[in-house]
């Protein structure tokens, strides 16, 4: 982009996302679920490798996060790792999980929010694991946003582990078979997933230009509102944000349909 561009960009957007936040209607989300998607491709298109455009895109977290604060979120959801990426080449895989741990370390020491691991941690080296553990530990007593780390995610997985979870707890009541067929509900289930007692997602954000989810929050979103922003996630800035909860805002929802 030519530098006069970005010059105009760097006086016009403060005012913009200011004008943005006045503007915004009171009813806002409770909760987003964040799909950072596009690391890797930002990075090829600046020119470096892969744990380049992971570490811009992990340096772009805390940012979101102070947004959210700023128009009173109550609950954020990020997808950092799928379970589908633990297939990824251990060249790039273990870099990135360094990343992550790194970045949840640094929100953990801040004391700003409550961080909460969902996902499959058993995948996670033992490590990694660990360390999530230690940040959720960590932030346990805060009195902030709660902001969920679904590493490894996959949304299939998480209703596996909800309805084994299930079983398991009625397996030692003694519940037979039939007589858990015969009252299982979603609320039952719902009570057993990695969100268990959250709102569930009132918006999803997915950057990178994708249009599907990919298996986030599969259960959860059944009502959400999708924003899809074309910005790949290291490029995803404030007014990005602004334009999502305000998209959310206006929109005419139909929670029967």
């Amino acid at each position: 982009m030519a530098d006069w561009k970005r010059g105009v960009r760097r006086v016009l957007y403060p005012a913009y996302e200011a004008r943005l936040l006045r503007r915004l209607p009171e009813n806002l989300p409770r909760h987003i679920g964040v799909m950072l998607d596009g690391n890797r491709r930002w990075a090829r298109a600046v020119g470096h490798d892969t744990a380049h455009g992971h570490r811009a895109g992990a340096a772009n977290i805390e940012p979101l996060l102070g947004w959210c604060d700023e128009v009173g979120i109550e609950v954020v959801t990020l997808w950092l790792l799928s379970t589908d990426n633990l297939n990824r080449p251990a060249s790039e895989l273990e870099p990135l999980l360094q990343i992550i741990a790194d970045a949840v370390d640094s929100l953990a020491v801040q004391r700003r929010w409550r961080l909460h691991p969902v996902g499959a941690l058993d995948l996670l080296p033992a490590e990694t694991a660990e360390r999530l553990k230690a940040a959720q530990e960590a932030t346990r007593d805060v009195d902030g946003m709660l902001v969920n780390i679904a590493v490894p995610y996959g949304g299939r997985r998480e209703i596996a582990d909800a309805v084994r979870s299930l079983l398991l707890e009625h397996a030692e009541k003694g519940t037979s078979m039939e007589e858990l067929a015969a009252v299982v509900d979603v609320d039952m289930i719902g009570s057993h997933l990695y969100t268990r007692g959250q709102p569930d997602p009132d918006l999803v954000i997915r950057t990178s230009g994708e249009q599907r989810l990919g298996g986030f929050l599969l259960w959860q979103s059944a009502r959400s509102e999708f924003y899809f922003c074309e910005a790949y996630w290291p490029d995803f800035r404030r007014v990005d944000f602004l334009r999502a909860i305000r998209a959310y805002a206006l929109r005419e929802r139909r929670h029967g349909t």
